[in-house]
């Protein structure tokens, strides 16, 4: 590389073994880049990335198809509260700290759905469990969320849904 030397009386060309300015600019560039994508990946960021365990909360219910499955239903309002298993009961009335046991059958019925509201239009929230390996709890509790859960699923693949 030729560089340009200005002196008092007059112009010197010389021969250099330095780095271009251009380039020199370039490779600190790519160095900084570098080292900032690997400092980044030995230290995630919260922002960037997380682990399904710390932001997921608990896994969904299931339960094994085609086997038993007993629900328990228990009222947690002051007020009297109707549910329905579609397709397999007509509405009951539940009084208020009372508990019920519908049985599924025999696992093999598809999509169990169990309906449930307030006659007076106030909301519920349907908190599920699984005491046990063959029955499904749910508790139903007053809520200020509208308009609030109105069923829980059984699917026939075993998973369970509030909606």
């Amino acid at each position: 590389m030729y560089g340009v030397r200005l002196g008092y009386s007059n112009l010197h060309i010389y021969k250099s073994n330095c780095v271009n300015p251009n380039t020199m600019s370039k490779l600190l560039s790519a160095t900084l880049i570098a080292a900032a994508v690997l400092t980044s990946t030995q230290h995630p960021s919260p922002t960037f990335a997380g682990t399904c365990a710390s932001k997921c909360g608990s896994p969904p219910l299931q339960f094994t198809p085609g086997k038993h499955i007993r629900l328990e239903v228990v009222n947690s309002t002051p007020r009297l509260i109707k549910l329905e298993k579609i397709r397999g009961t007509n509405a009951i009335t539940l009084q208020p700290g009372q508990k019920l046991q519908l049985d599924q059958g025999d696992g093999t019925e598809p999509n169990v759905s169990l309906v449930f509201w307030d006659d007076t239009g106030l909301a519920l929230q349907a908190i599920v469990s699984k005491p046990n390996f063959a029955t499904l709890r749910v508790e139903l509790r007053p809520t200020w969320r509208s308009p609030g859960d109105r069923s829980v699923d059984i699917l026939d693949d075993g998973r369970v849904n509030v909606f």
